[in-house]
């Protein structure tokens, strides 16, 4: 008797088999969802402190250089942009005052401050961003400087970039001196072939040399370095009666 009633109790306590051994499936995928794999913190943060160095390294390795060269390049490297349209602007304000120096018979007499206002203007708000940008686009398209990929871009810039940068500024020209549509079209058809003739014979050199051995970054100031000389010719294209 009492062993039937110790065995009806232990056998109402009785676990089902392998209760613990097989847990629910439900159970199952929710404790051992896979995770992503994550780099451990130290990885992590070393790889943002090699990032963050080769950064600084970049833009300290022009703080070592001193006065204004030195400023310049820094300028170049934080604000890009900006630094090459505005010595765009310069150049173009320089090259045409040097224009007006040699052309005009009395220089402080006849000197045109707004024509000078104008060409700045063009280099700051036309030329320097189409420069950054052309030559950004270059290096994008032909990585390498090798001689190919330097004739490559070089034929560009004379059957893409100069025809259609040539047009703006006498377009640009005109209309701010008041020209209508029929004019600035006839100056167009007088001017914009023997300018392009004459770019071809002095942009190749020019952009082989910018092209094949500087950095992108340095390449549109050499390249307003030639356009100060290139302007001046363009200013008395565009200023001619």
């Amino acid at each position: 008797m009492t062993n039937a009633i110790s065995n009806r109790f232990f056998a109402s306590l009785s676990i089902p088999p392998n209760h613990f051994l097989v847990p629910p499936l439900s159970h199952f995928r929710r404790c051992h969802r896979p995770r992503l794999y994550r780099k451990p913190l130290h990885e992590r943060a070393s790889r943002s402190v090699t990032r963050f160095s080769s950064i600084s390294s970049s833009s300290s390795s022009y703080s070592g250089k001193p006065g204004f060269v030195g400023w310049y390049l820094r300028m170049l490297e934080t604000y890009p942009l900006i630094t090459k349209s505005v010595t765009s602007s310069l150049v173009f304000a320089a090259s045409d005052i040097t224009s007006q120096i040699i052309t005009l018979p009395s220089f402080s007499a006849s000197y045109d401050l707004i024509r000078t206002l104008r060409m700045a203007i063009y280099g700051l708000l036309i030329l320097g961003p189409t420069q950054h940008t052309w030559f950004g686009f270059l290096s994008k398209i032909f990585p390498k400087t090798d001689l190919a990929s330097t004739l490559k871009k070089i034929l560009m810039g004379q059957f893409i970039l100069g025809p259609i940068i040539n047009a703006v500024f006498f377009s640009y020209n005109g209309a701010c001196q008041g020209e209508g549509v029929t004019q600035i079209t006839a100056r167009l058809k007088r001017d914009l072939l023997p300018t392009l003739l004459s770019g071809a014979l002095y942009w190749p050199v020019c952009d082989f040399v910018t092209l094949r051995y500087l950095p992108v970054r340095l390449q549109p100031l050499l390249n307003s370095t030639f356009t100060y000389v290139w302007t001046i010719f363009l200013t008395y294209m565009a200023n001619r009666g």
